[in-house]
């Protein structure tokens, strides 16, 4: 059970890549994460975590991966390996049907979209720690993909920011077993305050 206090106006929800690629069936991405993510439940954690902040007045805000553009990265002088597969794979590609919002978690009025980061952390050349600054949120919790990957980035570059850091294990998830068990029970307690599930993270939420 997570014994953090979240105030609705210093709070909020880093919801990560949620792209059709990473969620929904057909995309790039999906079939690799599938097994994980349905072992953990992810999607309907999701559903449940972003249902349950939104009713509590908890402030969510989108943190997109760059969509793919012809041209991105090509001429990197270093590219990282995922940046080398997603100039391969075509990853969330602007303009197709990849790189849309998964439906259930598209930003719906209130929400905030981030500038779209080009490597694994959110705060890293974009506006997210301005626009989390100018809100007064404090504390932030961390959802979406991948959890060894854009999670463990955005949330280890938020506590080097000076924010108070949650990791909800089972909203996330990743190509294989072993990666959830580093980001969770390895890495994660170097530098996240909280690391809970989804029942013990709304149960902490304040009443709306």
């Amino acid at each position: 059970m997570s014994n953090t206090t979240y105030r609705a106006a210093s709070t909020a929800l880093l919801l990560v890549d949620p792209y059709n690629d990473f969620l929904s069936d057909g995309g790039k991405v999906w079939p690799f994460i599938k097994d994980v993510a349905e072992e953990v439940g992810l999607l309907d954690n999701l559903r449940a975590i972003t249902k349950a902040v939104r009713a509590a007045g908890i402030r969510v805000v989108i943190v997109p991966h760059r969509r793919w553009r012809p041209g991105d990265y090509e001429c990197w002088c270093h590219p990282s390996p995922s940046q080398q597969k997603v100039m391969q794979g075509h990853h969330f590609a602007a303009g197709d049907w990849g790189g849309e919002w998964h439906p259930d978690f598209a930003p719906q009025p209130g929400d905030i979209v981030a500038h779209e980061h080009w490597g694994s952390s959110g705060f890293a050349n974009t506006d997210l720690d301005f626009q989390l600054k100018q809100q007064g949120i404090t504390h932030v919790a961390v959802v979406g993909l991948l959890a060894n990957t854009c999670i463990e980035a955005t949330a280890r570059y938020a506590q080097e920011l000076g924010y108070h850091v949650t990791l909800i294990k089972d909203a996330t998830a990743a190509f294989r077993r072993e990666m959830m068990h580093s980001a969770h029970e390895l890495n994660g307690p170097t530098f996240a305050h909280s690391i809970v599930n989804t029942r013990e993270f709304i149960a902490a939420l304040p009443q709306g």
